[in-house]
């Protein structure tokens, strides 16, 4: 069992390519591990649109904050689980008035399991740091985070593939069956 990071900056493909990549390792049952909530109107179209792509065959576990444990608790039942998106996830955590070492041991837990995970996992994140430093305290923090929580999923994983443009690049060659796979 593998874990692949696809992660790239907004708009890259990220989230098509690792449904695509899900979905060619043919595995049931497929687990959809969202951590995004509708906070507005625009967020619950956003996801609906989403929710139609993957289709029916997708059971959805909504999970703004606990990932590890969601892994931990249904890895065993699925046959493989997509997790979109880290960023999202720690923007929760953040809201959630979780101060920096809180967020950096719930990534631990997410680490451990990646290393030795139940069923295929394939994750979703933005790369947050190629862009210009924010002028801001909190975007700062959530800038550093998302870096740290980056580098430390894709430590864990066996495959990371970055997205340029709708290119997907592997950086990291420890492939699953479809790591290695062009669009």
């Amino acid at each position: 069992m593998k874990s692949t990071l696809v992660i790239g900056g907004c708009r890259s493909g990220k989230s098509s390519h690792a449904l695509s990549l899900a979905d060619g390792l043919g595995a049931r049952p497929k687990t959809f591990v969202a951590t995004c909530t509708a906070q507005d109107e625009e967020m619950r179209r956003r996801i609906q649109r989403h929710q139609q792509e993957r289709g029916a065959e997708w059971q959805t576990l909504e999970v703004p904050i606990e990932i590890a444990a969601a892994i931990t608790s249904r890895g065993d039942q699925a046959g493989l689980i997509l997790i979109d998106c880290l960023t999202l996830w720690i923007s929760n955590m953040m809201m959630a008035e979780a101060d920096d070492t809180t967020i950096l041991k719930e990534c631990q837990k997410l680490c451990d399991v990646l290393k030795v995970p139940p069923c295929p996992i394939v994750l979703v994140s933005n790369e947050v740091g190629a862009g210009i430093v924010p002028e801001n305290a909190l975007a700062r923090r959530y800038r550093d985070l998302t870096g740290w929580v980056n580098q430390r999923i894709a430590a864990a994983c066996q495959c990371v593939i970055w997205m340029v443009a709708g290119i997907p690049f592997t950086i990291k060659p420890q492939a699953i069956d479809t790591c290695d796979q062009k669009v």
